[in-house]
Parts: structure tokens; C-alpha cells; sequence
């Protein structure tokens, strides 16, 4: 079984969208209106989803995330693009840099080996 896809609801869905593709370069693949911005991501696809005002807000200081895996040789160029995008790191191990988008959602960007 793999991830399908992942929905993120946001209330600034342009701001969101500038994020996964600006600072991440990651390639919209589908739009449907100002309603929702598919995104790929590998075999996976992120959903960015316009939220109704009526939901409930994000749980900001959450530990939960989601990791992108990226090269052990691109962690050098992410760091780059994160500081240059004034994106905080919120930690760092010697595979996995961490740090939270638009919305407060708590990210990662790892070259941790899948097979051990």
C-alpha cells in the first residue's frame, strides 16, 4: 500500500500554494478554480484544499508532520532555500531538517535511508 494523497486545508490557499512550489519546487499538476491546487510529490499527490471558515483551526505547537524524501546531496540546497525564503528550522538531525509551512503544519525534508 502507498499514500495516495494528503489534503491540507488552508484559509490563504495562493500563500500555501507559493510555499509548496516556490520554496519546496514542487510542480502544481491540476487547479480547479480558486477552490483546491493539486501538487505532485513524487507518487503522491498534495492536495491543497480551500477550508470553510466554520473548521476548526490548526493545533499550531503539534509534533505531528509529514516528511518529503529528498538526497542526502540536496540537503545543503533546501537549507539554501528555506533560509532564503526566511523559513525557520525548527530542528535538524543528520538526515532530516524540520520546519512548519504557512499554516503552522510541522514538515520535514528527509534523506533517512528507506531501507535499513
Amino acid at each position: 500500500m502507498r499514500l495516495h494523497h494528503l489534503a491540507l486545508r488552508t484559509a490563504d490557499l495562493p500563500r500555501l500554494e507559493a510555499f509548496y512550489t516556490g520554496v519546496l519546487g514542487l510542480n502544481v499538476s491540476r487547479r480547479q478554480g480558486e477552490r483546491s491546487v493539486w501538487i505532485e510529490a513524487g507518487e503522491t499527490i498534495l492536495m491543497l484544499e480551500r477550508k470553510e471558515a466554520s473548521e476548526p483551526p490548526l493545533a499550531i505547537d503539534s509534533l505531528e508532520m509529514f516528511a518529503f524524501a529528498i538526497t542526502p546531496e540536496r540537503k545543503d540546497e533546501f537549507l539554501t532555500r528555506l533560509a532564503a525564503a526566511k523559513v525557520a528550522l525548527e530542528g535538524s538531525t543528520n538526515h532530516t531538517l524540520y520546519f512548519r509551512d504557512p499554516d503552522g503544519r510541522r514538515v520535514g525534508l528527509s534523506a533517512f535511508p528507506e531501507k535499513l
